[in-house]
């Protein structure tokens, strides 16, 4: 499922036009997106947990030279699946 068939599915469910849906998803994903921004994470029960990992820098290779290289310290998102979820995709 992408973004516009999820769009459609919840214009669908809540039986509003496409555009409001298209909205308030929008909302929710910026609202998701300013808070791993800020590096809080976020939870929801039932489905899994959104949490902003921190990696050290470490020296890598280049893969084409073999060169040493530094890489820099960075942030990345990770999502942890919920037991509810787990199960569900499981069964």
């Amino acid at each position: 499922m992408n973004k516009s068939e999820l769009i459609e599915a919840l214009a669908q469910e809540l039986k509003m036009p496409v555009r409001q849906a298209s909205s308030i998803l929008n909302t929710i994903l910026e609202a998701m997106m300013e808070s791993l921004e800020r590096g809080d994470s976020i939870e929801i029960r039932g489905f899994g947990s959104f949490v902003v990992k921190t990696y050290k820098p470490y020296t890598g290779r280049n893969p084409k030279t073999g060169e040493q290289i530094t890489v820099r310290p960075k942030k990345l998102p990770f999502f942890k699946v919920g037991k509810d979820l787990k199960e569900r995709v499981d069964s």
